[in-house]
């Protein structure tokens, strides 16, 4: 128990976790347990072939209205000592300073439009100075490049910013801005690490960067510590100003939540998407295999910086299952209708809905069912899309293996999302590792860790040495599987990608 429940401190956190399908605050006490929460979903939009659009009055409505759920639930604001926010990432707004409403949808990270602007980049030989800088690819999944479409899309939009009246914001800085009625306009330094834009070396926006782009500095906004004074609420939003004090985009507040706070311990979330990060250590390891080099969290002004893989479809092929192909009502039923599946029918899917993430990052890319006959049905795509989380993570775990020398040795993959809570799809995932994969008590950890970043703000919870401690595992899985089998499995994965690539 940490020092802060040993002296009967009754106040508690609020995580604000705004998600890419939905909303949700979940209120913490000191021993991280979760006192409340409230969730709302909220509409995607697709305009054409793959865009993927919010409208941001639904991102801030529904956080705001699931804030004050959870408030209410736990007896009102001034039980609340601080607020933490935690995001997808690379999600772009572009707002007018002087009304506070965005100019356009927001540019979901799922959303490939830029891809052309990508690829002239890349034949113009930007990516190694790209690459060098950020520690990212010339890819559409990124916000730099969503800013430049803005910017030359939307009518009047470019001089708006080139008079200074437009703000950019991944939705962090949108919800802070909103939250403190347009006094702050800032971000973390892990968000920042998402944009194309920021120097995870240098940690300052990089002004070749920015003018390849496009894009003026002042829209950007300030970048602080994951753990930071980043102002306080309106008053009249929950009834008393909050603080605002920690924030972190959603895979590095799990990494956070996860108390992966040693060099070398790996994390993966499986949400919409899967994305798995190592912690390097106080230096930025570059990547050989085409992952990323981002920034884990940064406290105290010390950017700690991981290997991060990233993949796009994950939860999104059980959407898939269930809104697509209408063979499931809901996501629950997929592992049971994968078990009914003839292990010996070797059915792969390729879920490249919106390309392929890393280590291909082939945004051409689209998804391929292989292995079909006469005999397929309902439970081999139920099994095939399953599995291909587990295989892409494997594609992961070799890159990662191969860029860190340091990381040689076994592996144990702490695991989180919606997708974990099913055994048979983590059994499958231990099995083609070959590694134990841990999943934790406290299943909320993206929000756990945004959570902890603010309250660590406040000494209301302990530093990262002692939290880690506190980490307590629900579950593992060892791999059963033969070493045979494995690889012959890991053999048909790797030839279906080989035929889905576009080049």
């Amino acid at each position: 128990m940490n020092t802060a429940a040993k002296a009967g401190n009754d106040r508690l956190i609020l995580a604000l976790d705004q998600g890419t399908t939905s909303s949700r605050a979940i209120i913490f006490d000191a021993n991280t347990r979760v006192a409340a929460v409230s969730q709302q979903e909220f509409p995607q939009h697709f305009p054409q072939s793959g865009w993927v659009e919010h409208d941001p009055e639904d991102l801030w409505r529904t956080t705001v209205e699931t804030a004050r759920a959870a408030i209410a639930k736990v007896g009102g604001p001034e039980r609340i000592a601080a607020i933490g926010i935690t995001n997808q990432r690379e999600t772009t707004l572009v707002w007018d300073r002087r009304t506070g409403k965005a100019i356009s949808n927001a540019i979901v990270w799922q959303d490939r439009r830029t891809a052309p602007f990508c690829a002239r980049l890349k034949e113009a030989g930007h990516e190694v100075l790209f690459t060098a800088k950020t520690g990212l690819l010339l890819d559409p999944y990124f916000s730099g490049t969503k800013i430049a479409w803005i910017l030359d899309n939307v009518e009047g939009a470019r001089a708006l910013a080139e008079t200074g009246h437009l703000a950019f914001g991944t939705v962090d800085s949108w919800l802070i801005w909103r939250l403190t009625g347009g006094r702050v306009h800032a971000t973390d330094a892990t968000n920042a690490s998402r944009t194309l834009l920021y120097d995870i070396s240098k940690g300052v926006w990089d002004e070749d960067l920015l003018a390849i782009l496009g894009v003026p500095a002042f829209m950007l906004p300030e970048v602080k510590d994951s753990s930071a004074d980043f102002g306080e609420t309106e008053a009249d939003l929950f009834g008393a100003p909050i603080p605002i004090s920690g924030v972190a985009g959603d895979q590095q507040a799990a990494t956070v939540g996860q108390a992966c706070f040693e060099v070398g311990m790996m994390k993966s979330t499986y949400g919409t998407g899967c994305f798995a990060l190592l912690n390097t250590g106080s230096k930025p390891v570059p990547s050989s295999n085409r992952l990323l080099t981002t920034i884990a969290y940064q406290l105290d002004g010390a950017p700690t910086y991981a290997l991060e893989g990233s993949i796009f479809v994950a939860g999104a092929a059980v959407q898939w299952l269930r809104d697509g192909l209408g063979i499931i009502s809901d996501a629950s039923e997929s592992a049971g209708l994968a078990e009914q599946a003839d292990a010996a029918h070797r059915v792969y899917l390729v879920p490249a809905f919106t390309g392929l993430g890393a280590p291909y990052w082939d945004a051409d890319a689209r998804g391929a069912l292989y292995g079909l006959t006469r005999a397929s049905g309902p439970a081999d795509f139920a099994r095939a899309a399953l599995e291909s989380v587990g295989y892409q993570t494997r594609d992961l775990l070799e890159a990662m293996r191969s860029d860190w020398s340091a990381g040689e040795g076994d592996t144990v993959l702490r695991v989180d999302g919606g997708m974990v809570a099913s055994d048979w799809t983590m059994q499958f995932l231990a099995d083609i590792l070959g590694a134990p994969v841990d999943r934790p008590v406290v299943a909320e950890t993206t929000a756990l860790g945004a959570a902890y970043l603010a309250g660590l703000r406040h000494d209301y919870f302990p530093a990262p040495a002692a939290m880690a401690e506190q980490w307590a595992r629900e579950r593992r899985f060892e791999p059963k599987m033969s070493g045979e089998t494995r690889d012959d499995l890991y053999a048909g994965w790797r030839d279906a990608v080989r035929r889905t690539l576009s080049n």
